[in-house]
């Protein structure tokens, strides 16, 4: 059953077998966990997240054609969710918890390179957070979910040539920005 395709498995999930939700779960949270931590800079809030974009795929399963990627209808409901959160959370204190996210991250290294490691995530962390949402996201798509520039177009209902260009732009920033905390 492993060997199904993502449209595949979410087409069975449509007609009735929810049951394949798990594997699409086992193979796509922690890249959802990613996307969101990255836009939000909160774990909890992430974990919680995901757990409601796999919730919200359940309930609009009926929507999911098979036509596109499963993976741009993912990304499609992950964006409805976080805006939503936004929303609700607008006057709440945004809080860093990248010591969480970087064990989640690490790998076999020592003490010092770990510190190291760990302070040059938490200062990427906080040049990501001082870009505009929509720079923000662009980056986190193609960097960290490395979606390819036309699944972010049609996640993001725009052009391939604007993804690039804001790619771009947002990269430039994004380097401005952590030279500048760096320093």
């Amino acid at each position: 059953m492993n060997s199904l395709t993502d449209n595949a498995l979410m087409l069975r999930v449509k007609a009735g077998d929810v049951d394949r939700m798990g594997l699409l779960f086992e193979r796509y949270h922690r890249k959802l966990f990613g996307f969101l931590y990255h836009m939000l800079g909160q774990a909890e809030a992430s974990e919680d997240l995901v757990q409601t974009v796999f919730y919200r795929m359940l309930k609009y399963r009926h929507t999911f054609t098979g036509d596109g990627e499963f993976r741009t209808w993912m990304y499609h409901l992950a964006r409805n969710v976080l805006a939503d959160h936004v929303k609700k959370n607008r006057h709440s204190v945004r809080h860093s918890d990248v010591a969480d996210y970087a064990e989640k991250i690490g790998g076999g290294v020592g003490a010092d390179e770990q510190l190291q490691r760990e302070q040059e995530v938490a200062t990427l962390h906080s040049a990501l957070a001082k870009l505009s949402a929509e720079n923000r996201e662009v980056l986190v798509l193609s960097r960290f979910q490395e979606l390819k520039y036309e699944e972010i177009a049609r996640v993001m209902n725009t052009t391939e040539g604007a993804v690039k260009v804001r790619v771009h732009r947002a990269m430039n920033e994004l380097k401005t920005i952590y030279l500048r905390i760096e320093n």
